[in-house]
C-alpha cells in the first residue's frame, strides 16, 4: 500500500496513512485520463454559436448584372460568400459537442489522476481540515503552512466553512467527494484532503 505523511493545519507532520492501492496506486491509463478531460471540456461547451449562410442573409434576390457582355465574371447574387455582406461558407451552427464515457472509464480515469498525484508527491493529507467560522485568512494560512499555492481542496459534504472560505483565494478550488473530477485534479498542482475524506473516496471508488 502507498503510504503518505499526515499533517496538521499548522503544517507539522503528525503521522502517516496507508492509502488503498485500488484507488491511489493503479496503473495510470493516460488515454482514459485524456478522454475524461476532453469529455468534460466538450460537455461544458454551449454550442450556441451561429453564423448566417447565403440562404439566410437578407437581400441579393436580383441578379447584379446580365450574364454576358459586361466584362465582369458571371454573378447570380450579391449575397454569395465572395461578396461583402454575403453569407459565410460552412457557417458554424448550433450543435451538441458532448460525448459520453461509461462509468468504468470515468472511474478508472479518476483513479489514474489520483494515483499520478500520489506518485508525484502532490497529494497532501491533513489530519482534520475544519474551520469554526468562514474565514478566508485562516484557510490561506493553513495552505501557506502546508507550502501549497495552486491547490484543489477535497472536502466532505458537511464542510461548508472551508468551501466558503476558499472562494476568494486565487488558484484554490474546493471539491466535494461527489464533484471531484479528472480535469480539476490535473489543473491544480496539489490535492489537499483530510483523512476522513480519503476514507470516503476509498469507500466510493475502491
Amino acid at each position: 500500500m502507498a503510504k503518505v505523511s499526515v499533517y496538521n493545519m499548522e503544517g507539522n507532520e503528525v503521522g502517516d496513512i496507508e492509502l488503498n492501492d485500488a484507488v491511489f496506486n493503479v496503473e495510470v491509463n493516460e488515454h482514459l485520463v485524456h478522454m475524461a478531460v476532453v469529455s468534460q471540456l466538450a460537455n461544458n461547451r454551449q454550442g450556441t454559436q451561429s453564423t448566417k449562410t447565403r440562404s439566410e442573409v437578407s437581400g441579393g434576390g436580383k441578379k447584379p448584372w446580365r450574364q454576358k457582355g459586361t466584362g465582369h465574371a458571371r454573378q447570380g447574387s450579391t449575397r454569395s460568400p465572395q461578396w461583402t455582406g454575403g453569407g459565410v461558407v460552412f457557417a458554424p451552427k448550433p450543435r451538441d459537442y458532448s460525448f459520453k464515457l461509461n462509468k468504468k472509464e470515468k472511474k478508472l480515469a479518476l483513479k489514474s489522476a489520483l494515483t499520478s498525484r500520489v506518485q508525484g508527491n502532490k497529494f497532501i493529507v491533513v489530519d482534520d481540515l475544519k474551520l469554526d467560522e468562514i474565514k478566508t485568512k485562516a484557510l490561506a494560512s493553513t495552505l501557506n503552512n502546508l507550502k501549497v499555492n495552486k491547490a484543489l481542496v477535497v472536502i466532505a459534504d458537511d464542510n461548508a466553512n472551508v468551501a466558503l472560505s476558499a472562494r476568494n483565494i486565487e488558484d484554490v478550488k474546493t471539491a466535494y467527494t461527489n464533484t471531484i473530477n479528472v480535469y480539476d485534479i490535473l489543473k491544480y498542482d496539489t490535492v489537499v484532503i483530510d483523512k476522513a475524506t480519503v476514507a470516503k473516496l476509498e469507500e466510493v471508488y475502491a
